[in-house]
């Protein structure tokens, strides 16, 4: 079966960096356009970041863009997001996920596989 699995998570000061990786299983992942999400408590799931399945396309949220890189690497199945210049506002639980059709990468309903999740606490 599918898994995604994340790590790189953890607690870091403002103005720091962190490294999330998500390492797949069970899919041919170099046809599959990833992305990562993130949900902090008490609000819905939010996009943050997708690329290609070749990764020459990337996509962004607003409120990270020129902070946070996406990218990937087919031959270890694993997809990346540096995070830098964190601010506690970035704080929350982060997925990333499979999808196998392009299209509206900021919807998350549009995505079939999710990992289960890596805590990400920015302090101030």
């Amino acid at each position: 079966q599918v898994q995604l699995v994340e790590s790189g998570g953890g607690l870091v000061q403002a103005g720091g960096s962190l490294r999330l990786s998500c390492a797949a299983s069970g899919l041919t992942f170099s046809s599959y356009m990833m992305g990562w999400f993130r949900q902090a408590p008490g609000k819905e799931r939010d996009f943050v970041a997708a690329i290609n399945w070749s990764g020459a396309s990337t996509y962004y949220a607003d409120s990270v863009k020129g902070r946070f890189t996406i990218s990937r690497d087919n031959a270890k199945n694993t997809v990346y997001l540096q995070m830098n210049s964190l601010k506690p506002e970035d704080t929350a639980v982060y997925y990333c996920a499979a999808r196998y059709y392009s299209g509206r990468y900021y919807d998350r309903s549009e995505y079939a596989y999710w990992g289960q999740g890596t805590q990400v606490t920015v302090s101030s």
